[in-house]
């Protein structure tokens, strides 16, 4: 009865948590602030929220992190930041369906750094997985950009923001193992922000004097899609394999698409519907691959006296 509960709880904060990601593309879509001041105050907000809310439930921070734990941190911050620069900045050049969908291919390139990176020899099912996404990714960027020149440069930085969450989950596999999610996501968060705050002032853009609709979409972006939605799912990896969150986390484009066609008034193209289709299926394809080795079963939560 108690593990039936835990499941339960496991599952609803991952609805949750999908629900929540889901909404950052359509605020980043009506929030009016440049692409890095948008970045910027999400994981401002996120990291202020997060040391403050560790400092008072764990006491002292940065001093239970050793120099390699750091290192490794900063690391997935700066892949973080590549990850929100790039993605939400092709909000401004192409549909949020588009983006939403391209994004989500990082499990590809989780699957390639994985081979370079820690010698991880793909097997054929996930380079046909691998080929499948790449041929979906093309029919939607050529469709895109028959009708609109710009939207080929807002998929190429989608893709860019799948390649940062890519290098943010490998560099991040390590550290969430040997922390709690609450350390994890504050060091992580943190090292983001500050990257992110000294390219938004190198970049020239304003931080300030913007409308206070805009003022609330920045602490609704900081708040739904990261406070609550990305470390729903880091929460979860300690009960889910990282391959179940992956495959749960291609709900995001569906959901998006969704939420910008009924908030947005998005269309969405017979072509857009056929491309996404395939991304999402090269993709499961590879997941499937990779749990092929891996019993995607849930932790025993019930007598699991770690804190996290």
């Amino acid at each position: 009865m108690g593990q039936s509960t835990n499941k339960t709880r496991v599952i609803l904060v991952l609805g949750v948590g999908l629900v929540a990601v889901s909404f950052a593309s359509i605020f980043i879509k009506l929030c009016e602030a440049p692409s890095l001041v948008i970045a910027a105050y999400r994981l401002v907000i996120a990291s202020v929220f997060y040391l403050g809310f560790t400092r008072i439930k764990s006491g002292p921070i940065w001093s239970s992190f050793s120099w390699s734990q750091r290192k490794i941190a900063f690391i997935s911050g700066l892949f973080l930041t590549i990850h929100f620069t790039t993605w939400i900045t092709s909000l401004k050049f192409t549909s949020v369906a588009s983006s939403a969908v391209l994004v989500q291919t990082a499990p590809i390139f989780v699957a390639s750094g994985g081979f370079i990176v820690l010698g991880e020899r793909p097997s054929l099912t996930i380079i046909i997985g691998m080929t499948i996404t790449l041929a979906g990714s093309i029919i939607i960027s050529l469709h895109d950009f028959s009708l609109e020149s710009g939207s080929i440069i807002g998929n190429l930085l989608a893709i860019g923001g799948a390649i940062g969450a890519a290098g943010y989950i490998l560099a991040g596999r390590k550290l969430r193992a040997s922390m709690d999610t609450l350390h994890y996501v504050t060091a992580v968060y943190s090292f983001a922000a500050i990257l992110l705050f000294i390219f938004a002032i190198g970049s020239g853009a304003s931080l300030i004097g913007y409308s206070l609709r805009n003022y609330l979409l920045l602490v609704a972006i900081a708040v739904v899609p990261q406070i609550i939605g990305h470390t729903s799912f880091n929460w979860a990896l300690k009960y889910l394999s990282a391959t179940t969150i992956s495959i749960i986390l291609l709900g995001e484009p569906i959901g998006a698409s969704i939420l910008a066609v009924l908030l947005l008034d998005e269309g969405l193209s017979l072509v857009k519907i056929v491309g996404g289709v395939i991304i999402i299926s090269g993709v499961t394809l590879v997941l499937i691959a990779e749990a092929r080795g891996n019993t995607l079963k849930l932790n025993s939560l019930s007598g699991d006296t770690k804190k996290d």
